[in-house]
């Protein structure tokens, strides 16, 4: 057990290792506790246009019949910084399911507070209705990754599956539970995160985690998300980076880009217009790994590009993996760099990302 954003979280389960568990997620079926993640509830008759100002992509529409879509978003401060990635699930018109970090857990949740008040003093909200915050307090969220998952998850549930495509959410009955059913993840693979009450979490818990199902802990967690190209807030994300800058351009409605109300929507302008000065990379890195915080450098004049925010030895590639900014110019496939890995320079190219195919289910 280790420390990790104010709660005590498994780094490994028993005596696998996390080099044997993210092998087994890559192959088979893990489930992974993410019950640190804050989940809310915005409802009210004007809780759409709320959330289209408090983030920059459109709403969904609600379908007319469930799966309910979900979106990945970020929250933005007066600048265009991130203050946190979060995902956002439509259920209706005026009621959507939010995830956000736990390591942002107090940024976010004095930010809704305070946004909220902005906002249900506004003219719309007196005219139309006000928007209700309601914190999941203490619920379960577990997630079932891995190319098994579905086999797995479908013995469990009269639900058709195959109708719960990547970034869809539905209310499945699982074994006697009534559950929330998100189908997607941190890995890159196929799976689910599975909302669940208080109540219900360890037994819900108990029922996944049977054979071929194992345990999986935060070391493989790390390692699947960046082999996927995911970013860990924290890391990878901050208040002075820009959704652009990360390479998260495309969670940006098109048509917002140009002309949509959204807090932050000035500083994301101005680096859409004029470049940013930084740019999110992968990349491959010859002989020891490149750890956050280790140095880039252009290779001839060594002059100082940028930084990594995250790197690992790849389990699934045998290869060094890392992630990090360079100057704006210098982000293009392929390019060679430098990086002071423990006082020596080791050679680096830039390599799209994922580094590990995704394989969602699309239907």
């Amino acid at each position: 057990m280790v420390p990790f954003a104010g709660y005590s979280m498994p780094l490994q389960y028993g005596s696998v290792g996390a080099v044997a568990s993210h092998h087994h997620v890559r192959n088979s079926v893990g489930l992974f506790d993410v019950g640190h993640m804050v989940q809310s509830n915005f409802r009210g008759p004007t809780a759409t246009a709320f959330l289209e100002w408090l983030h920059p992509p459109p709403s969904p529409p609600p379908p007319l019949s469930p799966p309910t879509p979900s979106t990945l978003s970020v929250l933005l401060n007066d600048r265009g910084g991130i203050i946190d990635d979060t995902v956002i699930t439509k259920h209706a018109d005026d009621a959507f399911y939010v995830v956000t970090n736990a390591g942002r857990r107090d940024r976010d949740l004095a930010w809704f507070t305070d946004r909220l008040q902005e906002w249900n003093a506004g003219p719309l909200a007196r005219e139309k209705g006000k928007v209700e915050h309601e914190l999941l307090e203490d619920w379960g969220l577990l997630a079932l990754q891995g190319p098994e998952a579905a086999q797995y998850l479908q013995g469990l549930t009269s639900f058709d599956l195959r109708e719960l495509t990547f970034g869809r959410c539905a209310f499945v009955p699982i074994e006697g539970f009534n559950l929330h059913v998100a189908r997607g993840g941190y890995t890159g693979e196929d799976g689910f995160e599975i909302s669940v009450p208080p109540s219900q979490t360890l037994d819900v818990a108990q029922l996944l985690s049977k054979p071929p199902v194992q345990l999986t802990g935060l070391g493989a967690r790390d390692s699947l998300r960046l082999e996927a190209g995911m970013c860990l807030y924290g890391q990878d994300l901050d208040e002075d980076t820009s959704p652009v800058e990360a390479g998260l351009t495309w969670v940006i409605g098109k048509d917002r880009r140009e002309s949509g109300e959204f807090i932050g929507a000035e500083g994301v302008r101005k680096h859409l217009k004029e470049g940013p000065p930084r740019r999110r990379v992968g990349m491959i890195v010859e002989g020891a790994p490149a750890r956050q915080g280790a140095k880039i450098f252009a290779s001839e004049s060594l002059e100082q590009l940028g930084v990594v925010t995250s790197g690992i030895p790849s389990p699934t590639l045998g290869k060094n993996i890392a992630m990090g900014y360079v100057k704006n110019g210098w982000h293009k496939k392929g390019t060679a760099l430098d990086v002071d890995v423990r006082s020596k320079m080791r050679r680096a190219v830039i390599t799209p990302m994922p580094f590990v195919p995704t394989r969602y289910y699309r239907g």
